[in-house]
């Protein structure tokens, strides 16, 4: 390959990969510095010019002119540095431009070894800094195979593969190659192996998104999501507040007839949301966490670190503790309170069992 090539070479990748000519040409330039001294001709001080303006690829070594050679790699006897250099005396440091062909052999082993491994770290880089910009948030991904005995599922997103493992996967739901479906990337992670896209579809990060996404005030900052408690699937709660008293932060969010809650709802495949209004006040953010169950009182264990006995009617205690208590744990999580659900007459009926949340 002449230098001309070489450069042409370089440009190339420059357009097809992204990288810098200036990027690899520094690459380059040590890895042939570093060959050279471990070359049995070569020499520990040595100079590595590669000017992709002049075309320019020069390498040569630096020894001492001395009266008798102990280092090869370091001295020169003054018989040879006169060949090379006419008025050389002992004592001078002269460059000896290295041969072309055996100069030729290091640069092309060297630099095939560095492009190599320079492609592979700038595209590393390229994808880590790619998939940066999208963490915590939704991106749409290609369903490419579904392993039978783990059921991961391998998508691709964009120039990369993901696996969503089968814990990050919505509990019934079926993914059958060629799907599109939207995940949320919830971390990136650079090894040597490469760039790690973690993605999830149960994370309560995807239904924070899908918020901001769907609903103005959410995205613009007039109505902040407080928190988020989520069963992938089932049930999700979202308390949210808005400092502006002309904002109604629940009808905000809810919309017209639930057209915009609606419209999250069905990006999840019917996953029921439960809109509640954030307070401050434990006992009020207890009881509309409950919703849609009728909460009659909330009464705080001043004995307990945040624990407290809500009492609904009796004829709302199913539905407060909900499917399997579903509605109670996630009110638990959403408020961060420990949750003791009593009927209001005190009396459980046979398939009640005694309802406490303490998540």
């Amino acid at each position: 390959m002449t230098n001309r090539e070489f450069f042409e070479a370089l440009n190339l990748l420059e357009k097809e990969k992204g990288i810098p000519v200036a990027y690899m040409i520094e690459k380059i330039q040590n890895a042939v510095s570093i060959a050279v001294k471990r070359d049995a001709n070569g020499g520990e001080d040595n100079i590595v010019e590669i000017d992709p303006a002049e075309n320019r690829f020069f390498v040569a070594v630096r020894k001492q002119v001395v009266e008798e050679v102990e280092d090869p790699a370091l001295e020169i006897g003054l018989a040879e540095a006169l060949s090379k250099k006419k008025n050389a005396k002992i004592g001078d440091l002269i460059e000896i431009p290295l041969d072309p062909k055996h100069f030729g052999r290091i640069a092309a082993m060297s630099a095939k070894h560095v492009i190599r491994q320079g492609i592979r770290e700038a595209e590393r880089g390229q994808l880590y800094a790619e998939y940066q910009s999208k963490q915590r948030d939704i991106v749409t991904a290609t369903v490419m195979k579904t392993d039978p005995k783990r059921g991961s599922v391998t998508v691709e997103i964009g120039r990369s593969e993901a696996i969503l493992p089968k814990s990050e996967q919505v509990p019934g739901e079926e993914y059958n190659d060629g799907d599109r479906i939207r995940v949320y990337v919830s971390d990136v992670v650079s090894g040597e192996k490469g760039v790690k896209v973690m993605i999830s579809r149960i994370h309560p990060g995807l239904v924070r998104r899908l918020f901001e996404m769907n609903i103005p005030e959410v995205y613009d900052g007039t109505v902040e999501i407080k928190a988020i408690s989520r069963e992938a699937g089932t049930r999700s709660k979202v308390a949210v507040y808005s400092k502006d008293e002309n904002v109604d932060a629940v009808g905000a969010c809810i919309g017209p007839k639930g057209a915009r809650v609606n419209t999250i709802v069905e990006e999840l495949g019917g996953e029921k949301i439960d809109v509640i209004r954030y307070s401050e006040d434990p006992a009020e953010f207890v009881a509309a966490a409950l919703s849609p169950a009728t909460v009659l009182s909330v009464e705080i264990d001043p004995e307990l670190p945040k624990a407290c006995r809500v009492t609904v009617p009796d004829h709302q205690l199913s539905l407060a503790i909900g499917n399997k208590g579903h509605n109670a744990r996630l009110a638990a999580r959403l408020t961060g309170w420990k949750i003791d659900i009593r009927p209001e007459s005190g009396y459980y009926g046979e398939d009640d069992p005694e309802p406490s949340s303490n998540e």
